[in-house]
């Protein structure tokens, strides 16, 4: 499976606890990762700097669903399962 165009659900919906360029404390759930562009681009795509949990995370049916909105329901619902 490959990223759909202009999803950037999972830049958004998960926290990221490593540090980000641009978000040293890294990224709280729901929060827009600061290194997206306007049309939900990775900036940091393929760079050093990326966080590895970023890098790690790969598209798949059972993440991504069949939308956009399917996604970002998953990617919450895990975040909401992972917490204390």
């Amino acid at each position: 499976m490959n990223c759909r165009t202009n999803c950037a659900a999972c830049c958004i919906a998960p926290s990221i606890s490593s540090p980000i360029p641009g978000m040293p404390g890294g990224k709280p759930a729901g929060v827009r990762c600061v290194q997206l562009t306007p049309d939900n681009q990775c900036r940091i795509f393929g760079q050093a700097d990326r966080p590895a949990v970023c890098s790690g995370l790969q598209p798949h049916r059972e993440m991504c669903g069949d939308s956009a909105e399917e996604a970002f329901e998953q990617l919450s619902a895990w975040e909401l399962m992972t917490k204390p």
